[in-house]
């Protein structure tokens, strides 16, 4: 069986899309995964699954939830490895020190065509990206809630992406990382 972390975009925010974490775990284990684990009530979720491929399990899981729910939330899976190379790769090691200012965009593919320049215009201030392979890191000293470069990097960027913060994704790691 393998590990793997998947990440759920646009569920309990605002009072809509709610999918409360039980159920979602439950819908896992329907799917046939085991050791579901979920952390927090934004859609992370670690789990041991032993056939078919991350796009297969994140395409069973949105269709089972537009079924039971009625919408159908954008779902990337990920292996541990693949979120440990992430976090390997951190271009603003000193931002971990603040982890609330360090976030990573999970990409559902690495992007052909992406708009840098465009980013650039949106950065204010101190704020930094960097964008690799299927990863865009944000460094945001003020803060992501009203960040112009993290509110317009999906468009400039040009693939889907859901964004989690330094914190949260260290501990879905040590989530993971404990399945094994």
């Amino acid at each position: 069986m393998k590990t793997h972390v998947v990440l759920l975009r646009g569920i309990n925010v605002g009072g809509r899309n709610l999918l409360p974490m039980k159920e979602l775990a439950t819908l896992l284990e329907n799917l046939g995964c085991r050791s579901v684990r979920t952390y927090i009530q934004s859609g992370n979720v670690v789990l041991r699954s032993a056939g078919g491929t991350a796009s297969g399990l994140a395409g069973r899981l949105t269709r089972e939830i537009e079924r039971r729910r009625g919408f159908a939330p954008h779902v990337l899976v990920l292996s541990l490895a693949d979120l440990e190379a992430t976090l390997a790769a951190n271009p603003f090691p000193r931002a971990v020190s603040d982890p609330k200012t360090l976030h990573l965009g999970f990409l559902d593919a690495v992007p052909r065509d992406p708009d840098l320049d465009r980013l650039q215009t949106l950065r204010a201030g101190k704020e930094r990206f960097h964008l690799e392979g299927r990863c865009f890191y944000l460094h945001l000293p003020a803060g992501v809630g009203r960040s112009r470069l993290a509110a317009g990097a999906e468009r400039a960027i040009g693939v889907p992406m859901t964004l989690r913060n330094w914190r949260t994704v260290c501990r879905i790691r040590d989530l993971a990382a404990g399945l094994e």
